[in-house]
């Protein structure tokens, strides 16, 4: 019985210890480090329940023309710091942190290559996320480096190993700056509908520095990015549809018909969201919003954390019907085929 009893007093006792053991970022580099303390008998370290493998991202640095492999949580930390302004709240960055996390380890389990050179698994781009390492983040940030650098270990830290799902898979986490005041169902802009990317209210754009944009064109440009002729008069062209999240779906102009995200590409506009007229020999063009519009608008989820919403509220009021679940299965799929 007393040797019953110190067993059952270990298990309760010890084994807790060893699953809350701590994990700490390094600072003074901006390398994320494990500091776990190695066990007397020289076995390995002990690693959380659902903890994610170690695994490197091998991301195409595009200035280097080279690939460099980048530990997964080192990586996050580069594209939280790049994608989303610093001095956003934390919960706002924790919520960037799960969807940029989200958006690697889906490209990682599905092997999705497209546009990426040989060797790495993505770019530093906007083609995928982008990403900078310290000594740009030192040059970016100044004297602030040690200060924004520690908010945003934090917030990936705190998001550990953490991807939005659907049905049990991770999600395509597609993130945007600035909505018009509602979000975009995803088939309205790509060709592909899915169930969580649907178009939602988000007011808290309106505050946003990128809300508002003008774009002035002259005439003859107009016309021939569009390979359209306007006729003569004030007249550009009508709107003939509009999306559920309130963009122009599709226009005639000249009788010629197109969609409202060729024009924002042809033109170089904010977003699709736009009205036009024409004074003299030029078009002018205003827009409302910043980017694509589906998914996750990082200002309204800013506006949501700045009223006190959590980050997982924030994740999941934009992805419909998600869940937050460890990547650690998904990871290891990943590490098996290596």
């Amino acid at each position: 019985m007393v040797n019953l009893f110190l067993v059952v007093a270990f298990v309760v006792i010890i084994i807790p210890a060893v699953l809350v053991l701590p994990f700490s970022s390094d600072t003074s580099d901006g390398k994320l480090a494990e500091n776990l303390n190695e066990q007397k008998t020289g076995e390995k370290k002990a690693k959380k329940v659902d903890s994610a493998p170690e695994i490197d991202v091998a991301v195409y640095r595009s200035s280097m023309e080279k690939i460099q492999d980048i530990p997964l949580e080192t990586y996050l930390v580069g594209v939280v710091s790049a994608e989303m302004p610093i001095k956003f709240e934390l919960e706002a960055l924790k919520a960037q942190a799960l969807a940029a996390r989200t958006y690697i380890v889906n490209q990682l389990v599905s092997g999705n290559r497209l546009g990426v050179p040989k060797g790495a698994d993505v770019t530093d781009t906007v083609l995928h996320q982008v990403y900078k390492d310290d000594a740009e983040l030192k040059k970016a940030w100044g004297t602030n480096y040690s200060k924004n650098l520690k908010k945003v270990k934090n917030a990936v830290k705190q998001t550990e190993s953490q991807v939005l799902t659907y049905n049990g898979k991770p999600i395509t986490a597609t993130f945007f700056s600035t909505s018009n005041g509602y979000t975009e169902n995803s088939e309205d802009y790509w060709s592909s509908p899915y169930p969580y990317l649907k178009s939602v209210s988000s007011p808290w754009d309106k505050e946003s520095p990128e809300f508002h944009h003008k774009t002035v064109i002259p005439l003859a440009n107009f016309e021939n990015k569009l390979g359209v002729k306007l006729p003569t008069g004030e007249t550009v062209g009508s709107v003939k549809s509009r999306t559920a999240g309130k963009r122009v779906a599709s226009v005639e102009i000249g009788g010629k018909k197109l969609t409202g995200q060729q024009i924002r590409e042809k033109l170089g506009l904010s977003s699709t969201d736009f009205t036009w007229e024409r004074k003299g020999d030029q078009i002018v063009i205003s827009t409302k919003g910043y980017g694509h519009g589906v998914g996750m608008s990082q200002y309204g989820a800013n506006g949501m954390a700045e009223e006190g919403k959590n980050y997982k509220e924030i994740v999941q009021y934009y992805y419909q019907g998600v869940k937050v679940q460890s990547s650690a299965t998904m990871l290891n799929t990943v590490t098996a085929k290596k």
